[in-house]
């Protein structure tokens, strides 16, 4: 946006939440170096690549399709508990170590105590000297509360892109990295549950939260949060929270995508404020930055479903992360001055 003011806006906050700030759209865009090389094709736009990748956008798609195949994934349903026992048997296949981080909340709403839980895995965690957190969550909207007709506020959403988008895509990228990294990365996978409860940010991002202070004995260096990256349209610029707590991250995670050939999607631009599952990931003490694409018609309506997504976007973030976490050498997060 290039307004000089802008409403912050949450990846998954009701609308009675929005409230104004300046805008980051006067900040400077992070120079990038320009792509080359050989040209891949997908779907039917060239992609120079400089970078090899391998991840499989049929197979991501599949993850996304099974995902809204469950119904809405609204935390506390029987639709909820049975996708987190399919999402922990895929873990299980991919990463060394997998389990469930359970938690709980009361919601206001409702007034009875809601059952969560955290889906993790992860892979050479143990022996590597750098261990990054890549992270989506895997619950959806239970009001479709961005709805016309009010009738319709109160349905949950199915949460194709909200929800199912970056899980498809950390399923796919786990498999691909699966006893392939180099040996001195370790990365942990985290499907977090409780984002998108609501209404308001008081009763959201409950599963980061937890997880970032209960995050074991063995600290993630880093983290890297996709949300809502599954627009058939995607474009992902710089998010301004990102680079409030975590800069050097965000600035060469882009550089790095631009050098794979993925700058049309990740332009090195500012988007829009986000209040996101990073903002309690920062507050506990492990830089993150978020990778969104907020400019989406359906967000928290009933129109929030497959046919709103392409298997192409989700190659694009899915390259975009294979390409960083296999690099040699592993970057390693530089501490402020």
């Amino acid at each position: 946006m290039d307004r000089p003011i802008i409403v912050i806006l949450s990846a998954s906050l009701a609308l009675s939440a929005l409230c104004l700030s300046c805008s980051a759209g006067t900040a400077d865009p992070v120079q990038g170096s320009t792509s080359g090389g050989e040209s891949r094709v997908v779907g039917q736009t060239p992609i120079p690549v400089q970078i090899p990748f391998t991840f499989d956008k049929a197979k991501a798609w599949a993850h996304l399709l099974k995902q809204c195949a469950f119904g809405p994934r609204t935390s506390g349903t029987e639709a909820h508990r049975l996708c987190r026992d399919w999402l922990l048997e895929e873990v299980k296949n991919a990463c060394g170590n997998s389990r469930l981080q359970p938690f709980s909340h009361r919601w206001s709403q409702s007034g009875k105590t809601i059952n969560m839980w955290n889906v993790i895995g992860d892979q050479n965690w143990k022996d590597a000297t750098t261990r990054v957190v890549v992270l989506a969550h895997w619950d959806t909207r239970p009001t479709a509360d961005m709805e016309y007709d009010y009738k319709n506020q109160k349905k949950p959403i199915l949460g194709a892109n909200d929800g199912a988008s970056g899980v498809a895509v950390l399923l796919e990228l786990m498999r691909v990295t699966k006893d392939k990294l180099p040996k001195d990365l370790g990365v942990m996978y985290l499907l977090v549950d409780g984002e998108d409860l609501g209404p308001n940010l008081d009763e959201m991002f409950l599963g980061a939260a937890y997880f970032s202070k209960n995050p074991g004995a063995l600290k993630p260096d880093y983290g890297i949060l996709i949300d809502m990256i599954g627009d058939k349209n995607l474009s992902i610029p710089m998010e301004p929270n990102s680079d409030d707590w975590a800069s050097p991250l965000l600035k060469a995670f882009y550089q790095n995508a631009s050098k794979a050939g993925l700058g049309k999607w990740f332009p090195q631009t500012w988007g829009t404020r986000i209040e996101d599952d990073h903002i309690p990931m920062n507050q506990n003490g492990i830089p993150t930055i978020d990778l969104i694409d907020f400019t989406y018609d359906a967000w928290h309506t009933l129109a929030d479903t497959p046919d709103k997504c392409s298997p192409d976007s989700l190659e694009h973030v899915g390259a975009a992360l294979e390409t960083w976490l296999m690099k040699t050498p592993v970057w390693k997060y530089p501490v402020r001055n």
